[in-house]
């Protein structure tokens, strides 16, 4: 197969790799809020997320530098594609307004 054609895929497969982390990081987060044991899920979706991510890299590179270096281009990629989508940070977002105290 030709060399370019194998790089493109490495970094589609890293672009994949960064969606599936950095969303999964957002769904957990946003599921995380309301959960009855969030300790429990954050922990849980770390441990498959970061195991599939490197599962992903380990085949994707097969022992080639530049292959895992594409990957990686293409896993910031996702990521910055991610954090668009997923809105502002929430310093970012405007205060909420303070109700006025009617207890007195």
């Amino acid at each position: 197969m030709n060399e370019t054609l194998i790089l493109v895929l490495n970094g589609s497969a890293g672009l994949g790799l960064g969606v599936f982390f950095f969303g999964g990081l957002w769904w957990t987060i946003r599921r995380g809020v309301s959960s009855q044991r969030p300790a429990l899920l954050f922990f849980g979706s770390l441990l498959l997320r970061t195991g599939i991510t490197l599962a992903g890299f380990h085949l994707v590179s097969d022992g080639d530098w530049q292959r895992i270096l594409v990957c990686l281009l293409g896993f910031v990629i996702g990521r910055l594609i991610v954090t668009r989508l997923a809105g502002p940070p929430l310093e970012q977002l405007p205060a909420p307004v303070k109700e006025p105290d009617h207890a007195s």
